[in-house]
Protein backbone atom coordinates (compact mmCIF):
# COMPACT_ATOMS: atom_id res chain seq x y z
CA UNK A 1 0.00 0.00 0.00
CA UNK A 2 1.55 3.76 -0.91
CA UNK A 3 1.36 5.92 1.40
CA UNK A 4 2.30 9.35 1.11
CA UNK A 5 2.37 12.54 3.37
CA UNK A 6 0.41 15.68 2.22
CA UNK A 7 0.36 19.26 3.36
CA UNK A 8 -0.84 22.44 2.38
CA UNK A 9 0.90 25.64 1.51
CA UNK A 10 -1.99 27.59 1.85
CA UNK A 11 -0.84 31.03 3.82
CA UNK A 12 2.72 30.05 3.48
CA UNK A 13 5.31 33.08 4.09
CA UNK A 14 8.94 33.38 4.05
CA UNK A 15 9.29 31.64 7.19
CA UNK A 16 8.21 28.82 5.71
CA UNK A 17 5.95 25.58 6.16
CA UNK A 18 7.30 21.93 7.90
CA UNK A 19 6.59 19.11 5.86
CA UNK A 20 6.89 15.98 7.32
CA UNK A 21 6.94 12.74 5.05
CA UNK A 22 6.13 9.05 5.48
CA UNK A 23 7.59 5.86 3.70
CA UNK A 24 6.54 4.44 0.65
CA UNK A 25 8.38 2.03 -1.80
CA UNK A 26 10.56 2.89 -4.38
CA UNK A 27 13.03 0.89 -6.18
CA UNK A 28 16.66 1.17 -4.78
CA UNK A 29 18.79 3.71 -5.54
CA UNK A 30 20.80 3.22 -9.02
CA UNK A 31 24.11 1.55 -8.96
CA UNK A 32 27.12 2.56 -11.07
CA UNK A 33 26.48 1.33 -14.41
CA UNK A 34 29.70 -0.56 -16.09
CA UNK A 35 32.01 1.35 -18.38
CA UNK A 36 30.84 1.12 -22.00
CA UNK A 37 27.86 1.41 -23.84
CA UNK A 38 27.52 -2.60 -25.33
CA UNK A 39 27.41 -3.22 -21.34
CA UNK A 40 25.07 -0.93 -20.02
CA UNK A 41 21.77 -2.30 -19.02
CA UNK A 42 19.48 0.78 -19.80
CA UNK A 43 16.34 0.28 -17.90
CA UNK A 44 13.10 2.36 -17.02
CA UNK A 45 11.03 2.34 -13.81
CA UNK A 46 7.77 4.44 -13.06
CA UNK A 47 8.26 6.44 -9.54
CA UNK A 48 5.51 6.19 -7.31
CA UNK A 49 3.31 9.30 -7.21
CA UNK A 50 -0.49 10.46 -5.92
CA UNK A 51 -2.88 7.94 -7.98
CA UNK A 52 -5.78 10.80 -7.74
CA UNK A 53 -3.73 12.81 -10.09
CA UNK A 54 -4.33 13.70 -13.63
CA UNK A 55 -0.84 14.08 -14.45
CA UNK A 56 2.71 13.76 -12.73
CA UNK A 57 6.20 14.10 -14.02
CA UNK A 58 9.52 14.16 -12.30
CA UNK A 59 11.17 17.58 -13.00
CA UNK A 60 14.85 17.48 -11.29
CA UNK A 61 17.34 14.90 -9.74
CA UNK A 62 20.24 15.73 -7.55
CA UNK A 63 23.69 15.37 -8.31
CA UNK A 64 23.99 12.52 -6.13
CA UNK A 65 20.94 10.68 -7.68
CA UNK A 66 19.31 10.25 -4.79
CA UNK A 67 16.97 12.79 -4.12
CA UNK A 68 13.83 13.75 -7.37
CA UNK A 69 11.63 16.79 -7.44
CA UNK A 70 9.01 16.99 -9.49
CA UNK A 71 4.63 18.09 -9.67
CA UNK A 72 1.46 17.02 -10.48
CA UNK A 73 -1.91 17.87 -11.19
CA UNK A 74 -5.08 16.74 -9.17
CA UNK A 75 -8.30 17.38 -10.46
CA UNK A 76 -11.10 17.77 -7.80
CA UNK A 77 -14.29 19.13 -8.67
CA UNK A 78 -14.34 22.09 -10.40
CA UNK A 79 -10.90 23.41 -9.00
CA UNK A 80 -6.85 22.22 -9.70
CA UNK A 81 -4.72 21.12 -7.06
CA UNK A 82 -1.01 21.22 -7.89
CA UNK A 83 1.38 19.44 -5.79
CA UNK A 84 5.13 19.37 -5.20
CA UNK A 85 6.30 15.56 -5.21
CA UNK A 86 9.88 15.27 -3.62
CA UNK A 87 11.02 11.55 -3.40
CA UNK A 88 13.95 10.64 -1.19
CA UNK A 89 15.36 6.87 -1.21
CA UNK A 90 12.05 4.93 -0.77
CA UNK A 91 9.89 7.94 0.71
CA UNK A 92 7.67 10.41 -1.25
CA UNK A 93 6.56 13.73 0.44
CA UNK A 94 3.67 15.29 -1.40
CA UNK A 95 3.07 18.91 -0.76
CA UNK A 96 0.01 21.00 -2.03
CA UNK A 97 0.50 24.16 -3.49
CA UNK A 98 -1.27 27.20 -4.09
CA UNK A 99 -0.15 28.07 -7.26
CA UNK A 100 1.19 26.37 -10.70
CA UNK A 101 4.64 25.44 -8.60
CA UNK A 102 7.25 23.70 -10.37
CA UNK A 103 10.72 22.60 -9.24
CA UNK A 104 13.72 23.97 -11.38
CA UNK A 105 16.56 22.51 -10.05
CA UNK A 106 18.05 20.75 -7.51
CA UNK A 107 21.55 20.64 -5.74
CA UNK A 108 23.48 17.87 -4.40
CA UNK A 109 22.28 18.79 -0.74
CA UNK A 110 19.15 18.46 -1.57
CA UNK A 111 17.67 21.63 -2.02
CA UNK A 112 15.01 22.62 -4.36
CA UNK A 113 14.12 25.86 -6.18
CA UNK A 114 11.30 26.91 -8.45
CA UNK A 115 8.83 28.83 -9.79
CA UNK A 116 5.56 29.70 -8.88
CA UNK A 117 2.38 32.22 -9.05
CA UNK A 118 2.37 34.89 -6.50
CA UNK A 119 -0.71 36.90 -5.24
CA UNK A 120 -0.53 39.49 -8.50
CA UNK A 121 0.65 36.93 -11.01
CA UNK A 122 3.44 34.85 -12.17
CA UNK A 123 7.10 35.41 -10.90
CA UNK A 124 6.73 33.98 -7.12
CA UNK A 125 10.50 31.70 -6.57
CA UNK A 126 11.11 29.16 -3.94
CA UNK A 127 13.06 27.32 -2.29
CA UNK A 128 12.36 23.91 -0.61
CA UNK A 129 14.91 22.74 2.19
CA UNK A 130 14.89 20.94 5.21
CA UNK A 131 11.73 19.65 4.74
CA UNK A 132 10.23 23.59 4.54
CA UNK A 133 9.24 25.96 1.34
CA UNK A 134 10.43 29.29 2.16
CA UNK A 135 9.69 32.44 -0.91
CA UNK A 136 12.68 33.79 -2.35
CA UNK A 137 13.07 37.61 -2.53
CA UNK A 138 12.49 39.77 -5.27
CA UNK A 139 13.20 43.05 -6.76
CA UNK A 140 10.15 45.44 -6.25
CA UNK A 141 10.62 47.25 -9.88
CA UNK A 142 9.99 43.57 -11.79
CA UNK A 143 7.50 41.17 -13.36
CA UNK A 144 7.85 37.46 -14.07
CA UNK A 145 10.75 36.92 -11.87
CA UNK A 146 11.97 33.03 -11.81
CA UNK A 147 14.68 30.80 -11.14
CA UNK A 148 16.84 28.26 -13.14
CA UNK A 149 19.56 27.34 -10.91
CA UNK A 150 21.26 26.44 -7.74
CA UNK A 151 24.83 25.19 -7.21
CA UNK A 152 25.86 22.98 -4.45
CA UNK A 153 26.79 26.16 -2.21
CA UNK A 154 23.67 26.80 -2.04
CA UNK A 155 24.14 30.39 -5.00
CA UNK A 156 20.58 30.84 -6.98
CA UNK A 157 20.22 32.35 -10.70
CA UNK A 158 17.60 33.30 -12.07
CA UNK A 159 15.88 36.21 -14.33
CA UNK A 160 13.44 39.43 -13.70
CA UNK A 161 11.77 41.41 -16.00
CA UNK A 162 11.79 44.90 -15.88
CA UNK A 163 8.48 46.62 -15.11
CA UNK A 164 9.01 49.57 -17.43
CA UNK A 165 10.83 48.69 -20.28
CA UNK A 166 10.21 44.66 -20.66
CA UNK A 167 13.88 44.11 -21.06
CA UNK A 168 15.49 40.80 -19.18
CA UNK A 169 18.13 41.37 -16.19
CA UNK A 170 20.08 38.68 -14.29
CA UNK A 171 19.34 37.62 -10.43
CA UNK A 172 21.60 35.84 -8.17
CA UNK A 173 20.48 34.63 -4.39
CA UNK A 174 23.69 34.68 -2.88
CA UNK A 175 23.81 31.97 0.16
CA UNK A 176 26.35 33.85 1.99
CA UNK A 177 23.42 36.61 2.18
CA UNK A 178 20.35 34.94 3.17
CA UNK A 179 17.27 36.61 2.48
CA UNK A 180 18.94 38.73 -0.21
CA UNK A 181 18.59 38.84 -4.09
CA UNK A 182 20.98 41.40 -6.17
CA UNK A 183 21.31 42.18 -9.96
CA UNK A 184 24.46 41.16 -12.00
CA UNK A 185 25.98 43.48 -14.16
CA UNK A 186 25.71 41.63 -17.21
CA UNK A 187 24.67 41.97 -20.92
CA UNK A 188 21.67 43.27 -22.03
CA UNK A 189 18.77 41.04 -21.84
CA UNK A 190 20.70 38.38 -19.77
CA UNK A 191 18.93 34.91 -18.46
CA UNK A 192 21.17 32.82 -17.10
CA UNK A 193 20.30 29.24 -17.68
CA UNK A 194 23.21 27.26 -15.09
CA UNK A 195 25.52 27.74 -12.56
CA UNK A 196 28.58 25.75 -11.32
CA UNK A 197 29.63 24.83 -7.87
CA UNK A 198 32.66 26.93 -8.11
CA UNK A 199 30.35 30.32 -8.84
CA UNK A 200 30.47 30.21 -13.10
CA UNK A 201 27.21 31.66 -14.68
CA UNK A 202 26.50 30.75 -18.27
CA UNK A 203 23.71 33.56 -19.52
CA UNK A 204 22.11 33.52 -22.78
CA UNK A 205 21.77 37.44 -23.81
CA UNK A 206 19.99 39.68 -26.60
CA UNK A 207 16.47 40.21 -27.78
CA UNK A 208 14.49 37.50 -29.33
CA UNK A 209 15.96 35.41 -32.19
CA UNK A 210 19.46 37.47 -32.13
CA UNK A 211 20.65 35.41 -28.85
CA UNK A 212 24.95 35.22 -27.80
CA UNK A 213 25.98 33.11 -24.96
CA UNK A 214 28.24 34.57 -22.20
CA UNK A 215 30.05 32.49 -19.60
CA UNK A 216 30.82 34.76 -16.39
CA UNK A 217 33.87 34.15 -14.45
CA UNK A 218 33.78 33.66 -10.58
CA UNK A 219 35.58 37.11 -10.43
CA UNK A 220 33.70 39.06 -12.39
CA UNK A 221 34.46 38.68 -16.14
CA UNK A 222 32.22 37.54 -18.90
CA UNK A 223 34.06 35.50 -22.06
CA UNK A 224 31.94 34.92 -24.96
CA UNK A 225 30.37 31.69 -25.55
CA UNK A 226 30.14 30.76 -29.03
CA UNK A 227 31.05 28.70 -32.24
CA UNK A 228 33.10 30.34 -35.57
CA UNK A 229 30.78 31.53 -37.86
CA UNK A 230 27.38 31.06 -35.44
CA UNK A 231 25.07 34.04 -36.44
CA UNK A 232 22.96 32.59 -33.25
CA UNK A 233 24.35 30.84 -29.71
CA UNK A 234 21.89 29.84 -26.83
CA UNK A 235 22.98 28.02 -23.44
CA UNK A 236 20.85 25.94 -22.02
CA UNK A 237 22.68 24.16 -18.68
CA UNK A 238 25.80 23.76 -17.45
CA UNK A 239 27.95 21.11 -14.44
CA UNK A 240 30.99 20.95 -13.78
CA UNK A 241 33.31 22.31 -16.73
CA UNK A 242 30.56 21.89 -18.97
CA UNK A 243 28.12 24.12 -20.47
CA UNK A 244 25.17 22.74 -23.35
CA UNK A 245 23.17 24.74 -25.69
CA UNK A 246 22.27 25.11 -29.82
CA UNK A 247 23.92 27.48 -32.55
CA UNK A 248 23.42 29.01 -36.11
CA UNK A 249 24.99 28.03 -38.36
CA UNK A 250 24.39 28.44 -42.24
CA UNK A 251 20.44 28.79 -41.08
CA UNK A 252 20.29 25.50 -39.80
CA UNK A 253 20.94 24.74 -35.67
CA UNK A 254 23.14 22.64 -34.21
CA UNK A 255 23.44 21.52 -30.60
CA UNK A 256 26.78 21.63 -29.12
CA UNK A 257 28.62 21.15 -25.91
CA UNK A 258 31.18 23.48 -24.56
CA UNK A 259 34.73 23.24 -22.41
CA UNK A 260 34.41 26.12 -20.28
CA UNK A 261 37.78 25.94 -18.97
CA UNK A 262 38.63 27.11 -22.50
CA UNK A 263 35.77 27.54 -24.51
CA UNK A 264 36.23 24.72 -27.22
CA UNK A 265 33.57 23.07 -28.42
CA UNK A 266 31.99 19.70 -29.47
CA UNK A 267 28.97 19.24 -31.94
CA UNK A 268 26.65 16.91 -30.38
CA UNK A 269 24.74 13.91 -32.01
CA UNK A 270 21.59 15.83 -33.93
CA UNK A 271 18.99 13.57 -33.59
CA UNK A 272 19.05 14.49 -29.78
CA UNK A 273 15.69 16.47 -29.79
CA UNK A 274 16.42 18.90 -27.10
CA UNK A 275 18.97 19.56 -24.80
CA UNK A 276 17.73 19.56 -21.43
CA UNK A 277 20.76 18.77 -18.89
CA UNK A 278 24.31 17.80 -18.53
CA UNK A 279 26.13 16.34 -16.01
CA UNK A 280 29.71 17.00 -14.26
CA UNK A 281 30.98 13.85 -16.85
CA UNK A 282 29.15 15.82 -20.19
CA UNK A 283 26.46 13.55 -20.49
CA UNK A 284 23.52 15.33 -21.82
CA UNK A 285 19.83 14.40 -22.22
CA UNK A 286 17.11 15.68 -23.87
CA UNK A 287 13.47 14.17 -25.08
CA UNK A 288 14.26 10.54 -25.77
CA UNK A 289 17.89 10.56 -25.56
CA UNK A 290 21.07 10.44 -24.06
CA UNK A 291 24.06 11.46 -25.36
CA UNK A 292 27.78 10.93 -24.52
CA UNK A 293 30.45 12.16 -26.71
CA UNK A 294 29.47 12.41 -30.20
CA UNK A 295 27.14 9.75 -30.02
CA UNK A 296 23.62 9.00 -28.52
CA UNK A 297 21.23 6.19 -27.67
CA UNK A 298 17.06 6.34 -27.71
CA UNK A 299 15.88 5.55 -23.54
CA UNK A 300 13.52 2.88 -23.47
CA UNK A 301 9.73 3.27 -22.63
CA UNK A 302 8.41 4.84 -25.49
CA UNK A 303 5.95 3.04 -27.89
CA UNK A 304 2.57 3.81 -30.38
CA UNK A 305 0.82 6.19 -28.38
CA UNK A 306 3.27 6.16 -25.45
CA UNK A 307 5.82 9.11 -25.29
CA UNK A 308 8.75 10.22 -23.03
CA UNK A 309 10.81 12.90 -22.31
CA UNK A 310 14.04 13.01 -20.24
CA UNK A 311 14.39 16.44 -17.88
CA UNK A 312 17.18 16.20 -15.57
CA UNK A 313 20.57 13.59 -15.08
CA UNK A 314 22.48 12.76 -11.83
CA UNK A 315 26.08 12.62 -11.98
CA UNK A 316 25.91 9.17 -11.34
CA UNK A 317 24.14 8.62 -14.45
CA UNK A 318 20.57 8.21 -13.16
CA UNK A 319 17.70 10.36 -15.42
CA UNK A 320 14.54 11.36 -14.77
CA UNK A 321 11.77 12.75 -16.82
CA UNK A 322 8.08 11.81 -18.01
CA UNK A 323 6.65 8.76 -19.81
CA UNK A 324 3.09 10.10 -21.85
CA UNK A 325 0.43 7.29 -22.19
CA UNK A 326 -2.87 7.13 -20.60
CA UNK A 327 -1.65 9.66 -18.25
CA UNK A 328 1.68 11.76 -18.05
CA UNK A 329 3.89 10.06 -15.09
CA UNK A 330 7.15 10.03 -13.67
CA UNK A 331 9.72 7.57 -14.48
CA UNK A 332 13.32 7.08 -13.65
CA UNK A 333 15.99 5.68 -15.95
CA UNK A 334 19.03 3.76 -14.64
CA UNK A 335 22.14 2.15 -16.47
CA UNK A 336 21.94 3.89 -19.71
Amino acid sequence: MTHTARRTLAGVTTAGLLVTALGVAVSAPATAAPRGAALRTCTISTLPYPTDTYRAEANVIDPTGRIVAGSALRIEGTDNQYLLLFWDGDRLTEVEAPSMAVPADINADGVVIGNGWGESGPGQPWRYRDGRIELLPVVPSSTGISVTAINRAGDIVGLGTDIDTGEYFALRWPATRPGTVEVLDAPANARPTGITDNGTIVVTAGEFGYWTSWVRRPNGRFDALTVPGAQVADVDAAAGHWAIGHVELTGSWVKVRWNLRDGSYTTLDQRLPLSEDVNVKGVVVGGDRVARGTTSRVLPGASDGVGIGARSISDTGTIVGFRNGERLTPVRWTGC
